[in-house]
């Protein structure tokens, strides 16, 4: 890759908040990666069962969209960065206690339980905080599709490095100091935070509506909006069947492939792998104007790729699978912010990202649960199977629908001066 083309795929990083707060991240999603991969196997050690690992990540994920909406219409009201500031502060507590936990060798399935749900309710204000506070790191809003694609690059080599460090220091050291690690990796975001100059925004007037009537506005806007409010649903779906496919790896790793925890540290890590390759590909394009057509593709590759996991005897033939996976899933999730965040009137950017959080942790907890007991009767290998052909099925569904959204949004996207000679 020459300098120039290096520099254009960078481009967001000019901007001196959003270098802050892609460094901070940085870091601390390392870490948020090294204690999922502890966790998940921590459980399994401690059970072996897979529907367990399923119902550690329901309580993970199902406070998340229980909070969210509620959250986006105060985050809308309340200033971002301070709400950024005290979840990362309750984080990290939350990550301590982990730590305490399992280094005094007192960890239960109950405290893995209850820990991972208080995550749950802390995600709820965190991820819609950050994801429309990222619009205030940039000055040219023509970057933000750029910062949101390095974001997402970002993210996902937290999600590569992560399980490599995890599975190497659960063998040395044992999962308590993978805890300590994430604890600490917050003062990273902390410290970004704090050392951003960012310009207040204009504090909207307070219409004097209740939480639930501004909560209803938000979602009469989505409905407003054909492609903003399919691809919601289509990524809800989406979060739905393939909620278990990452608590159910350290089955595929063990039972499937025979392996151990560095079998699952290099699933996890060729997944990692691929969603960078995804968000790096995302960071190279200059508008979002063709990412319908791009979501719908990469579902059905996806979903096809989850269903020949049936085939992955080995682990020569799991880690290109898990590649492409990791690969069509960011893309997916990374498109469908992009979207959102571009499309979206800024005052109603905190609602709308709150459903955003909805869709994609709301369908997390039930397709864990739910695939965690599916794969108890038939086996982890088969139950990915049977999400890889709802996903190509949805594929498929949106793909017949999506002439009708372009010909909707044009309006919209010529308004925006984002239509070029691709199509909608």
């Amino acid at each position: 890759m020459s300098l120039r083309a290096a520099l254009h795929l960078g481009r967001a990083l000019r901007h001196r908040n959003y270098r802050l707060f892609f460094i901070g991240q940085g870091i601390s999603v390392i870490g948020t990666w090294v204690t999922r991969f502890a966790t998940s196997w921590l459980a399994y050690t401690m059970t072996g069962s897979p529907l367990i690992l399923g119902l550690v990540t329901f309580c993970n994920n199902a406070p998340t969209p229980l909070i969210a909406p509620i959250a986006g219409v105060l985050i809308d009201r309340w200033n971002r960065r301070r709400v950024i500031l005290l979840t990362q502060l309750a984080a990290l507590l939350q990550s301590a206690t982990l730590a305490v936990f399992a280094l005094t060798d007192s960890m239960t399935v109950g405290h893995l339980l209850v820990l991972g749900a208080i995550q749950g309710v802390i995600n709820g204000f965190d991820l819609p905080a950050r994801q429309s506070f990222l619009r205030e790191t940039i000055e040219d809003p023509a970057h933000l599709p750029n910062a949101i694609a390095l974001n997402s690059s970002m993210v996902n080599l937290g999600k590569m490095i992560g399980p490599v460090i995890a599975a190497i220091l659960v063998g040395l050291v044992g999962e308590g100091w993978c805890f300590a690690i994430d604890a600490a990796s917050y003062l990273a975001v902390i410290a970004a935070v704090l050392a951003m100059r960012i310009t207040p925004r204009p504090r909207a007037a307070r219409s004097g509506k209740r939480v639930h009537t501004e909560l209803a506005d938000g979602v009469r806007y989505v409905r407003s909006v054909p492609l903003v409010r399919s691809v919601l649903i289509l990524l809800a779906t989406t979060s739905v069947l393939t909620g278990g496919y990452t608590s159910l790896l350290p089955v595929v790793a063990t039972r499937t492939l025979g392996g151990d925890e560095h079998t699952l540290g290099i699933l996890m890590g060729a997944a990692g792998i691929g969603a960078l390759a995804g968000a790096l590909f995302l960071a190279s394009r200059t508008t979002v104007v063709g990412f319908g057509t791009l979501i719908g593709r990469t579902l059905f590759v996806l979903g096809a790729s989850l269903a020949a996991l049936e085939l992955a005897w080995s682990i020569w033939i799991a880690v290109p699978l898990l590649f492409i996976i990791g690969l069509t899933l960011m893309i997916q999730m990374a498109a469908t912010n992009s979207i959102v965040q571009t499309i979206v009137d800024h005052d109603k950017l905190g609602r709308v990202m709150s459903l955003y959080a909805v869709a994609f942790a709301g369908g997390m907890p039930i397709g864990a649960l739910l695939e965690g007991a599916l794969a108890s009767r038939i086996g982890a290998i088969h139950t990915l199977a049977v999400a890889g052909a709802g996903c190509m099925i949805a594929a498929l569904v949106f793909r017949r629908a999506l002439p009708g959204l372009r010909a909707l949004t044009r309006p919209l996207y010529v308004r925006l001066g984002l239509l070029g000679e691709e199509s909608a």
